[in-house]
C-alpha cells in the first residue's frame, strides 16, 4: 500500500442550528469531526452539509457501535466493505447522500481510501470518486487511542442548554420554542439562588437580555463559579429571536477555534469583512430594529467564497439605525453589530 502515514484525531464540532431567514429551521447536532493531518476531513471535501457517525445526540449502543464499527471490531455497514464517513445531519437516509470510505487495516495500520459520494448501496467511484482525497494511512495506536478514548467516558457530553434570564416573558418564551425546535433545550428563570449544581451542570450557555442588570448578572455568574460549572455567557444585542439563536448557537460551539471554518466577522463602513479557512457557502443576514421596534430582517449574500478574507457591500437600506449582521456556514456562526458611522 503506498498511502503516506497521516495523523488521526478527534475534536468536537457542530453542525449549526438557526432560524433561517425564510422562516425555516435549521436543527443543531453535534458530533465528533475527524481531525487529519492537523485539520477537520469534512473541510478537506466539497463544501457539505454533513455530520459524522459519531453524533452525540444517537442512543449510546448505536454510538458505541459506530466506534467499534469504524475500528474493524464490526462489518462494514454498506455493500463492499464501504463505511459512511459523513451523513445527512437530518437523518440517516442513504438517499440524501453520503461521503463513504474504504477501512482496511494492514498490520498495525488502519487506511481509509476510495472516498466517494454515494446515494445508494453501491459506489461508483469513476463518477462519484473523491479523487485526490486519500489514501491515509494511520498508525494503529493513535488510531486506536483516540476512537478509544470515546468508549472509555474520556471526552466530555456536550451541554445543549441554556438557560434564559430576561424582563421580556413573551420574547423568552418565543426563544426558548425556537431552541427547543432547533434541538436546544431551553429553561426561563429570574433567580438562580438555591438552584442545586447538579441542575446548574446541565448548562451550557446562559443568555441574558439587555434589561438584566450588572447586579443580577453577577449574582448569576456567582451562582454557577461557586457550582464550578464552566459556561459561555451571551449578552442578547436586540429582542430578535434570530438574532438571539445565532448569538447562542455559537455561544455553544465546542470546536477548537483553530479548527473553525468561519474565523471572522466585521461590519463597518458600508461593508461586512468575513475570513473562511477553507472554501465553503457562507450566508450573510442583516437583521435591524426601526424606531417602532419592529424587526426588518435583509438577505444580504449567499455563495461560496474561497480560502481567504472576503469584503461584502452592505446594503444601506438593510442596516441603517441599530442593525446586526450575521454569518453562517453549515458548521459555525458570527454574529456582529453594525458599527454606526
Amino acid at each position: 500500500m503506498s498511502a503516506e502515514y497521516a495523523t488521526f484525531g478527534l475534536a468536537p464540532a457542530m453542525r449549526a442550528g438557526g432560524v433561517l431567514a425564510n422562516g425555516d429551521y435549521q436543527v443543531h447536532r453535534d458530533f465528533v469531526d475527524f481531525i487529519v493531518d492537523g485539520r477537520p476531513l469534512l473541510f478537506q471535501l466539497s463544501d457539505l452539509d454533513a455530520v459524522s457517525p459519531l453524533a452525540s445526540d444517537v442512543p449510546p449502543a448505536i454510538f458505541t457501535a459506530q466506534v467499534r464499527s469504524l475500528l474493524l471490531e464490526a462489518d462494514a455497514p454498506l455493500p463492499g466493505g464501504r463505511y459512511v464517513i459523513y451523513g445527512c445531519p437530518d437523518c440517516e437516509d442513504l438517499a440524501c447522500g453520503a461521503v463513504t470510505a474504504l477501512i482496511d487495516k494492514v498490520g498495525d495500520d488502519y487506511i481509509w481510501r476510495d472516498f466517494a459520494w454515494q446515494t445508494d448501496e453501491h459506489a461508483d467511484l469513476e463518477l462519484n470518486g473523491y479523487h485526490g482525497i486519500g489514501p491515509f494511512r494511520f498508525h494503529g495506536a493513535e488510531y486506536r487511542a483516540a476512537l478509544g478514548s470515546l468508549l472509555d467516558g474520556a471526552s466530555e457530553a456536550p451541554r445543549r442548554r441554556v438557560l434564559l434570564i430576561g424582563a421580556r416573558v413573551a420574547l423568552l418564551a418565543k426563544l426558548a420554542a425556537a431552541l427547543r425546535t432547533i434541538g436546544i433545550g431551553a429553561d426561563i428563570t429570574h433567580d438562580v439562588g438555591g438552584v442545586p449544581a447538579d441542575e446548574l451542570r446541565a448548562y451550557g450557555a446562559v443568555a441574558f437580555g439587555r434589561a438584566i442588570g450588572q447586579e443580577q448578572r453577577t449574582a448569576v455568574r456567582r451562582a454557577f463559579a461557586d457550582a464550578g460549572v464552566d459556561v459561555a455567557y451571551v449578552d442578547g444585542l436586540a429582542p430578535i429571536v434570530p438574532l438571539l439563536v445565532a448569538q447562542i448557537e455559537h455561544a455553544l460551539d465546542r470546536s477548537p477555534a483553530e479548527q473553525r471554518r468561519l474565523t471572522r466577522l466585521v461590519a463597518a463602513d458600508g461593508e461586512a469583512g468575513v475570513e473562511v479557512t477553507s472554501p465553503c457557502r457562507v450566508r450573510l443576514t442583516a437583521y435591524r430594529l426601526d424606531r417602532l421596534y419592529r424587526t426588518h430582517t435583509h438577505e444580504l449574500f449567499d455563495g461560496v467564497l474561497e480560502t481567504g478574507r472576503h469584503r461584502i457591500a452592505l446594503d444601506t437600506k438593510a442596516v441603517k439605525g441599530e442593525s446586526f449582521v450575521v454569518a453562517r456556514t453549515s458548521g459555525s456562526v458570527l454574529v456582529e453589530a453594525v458599527a454606526l458611522r
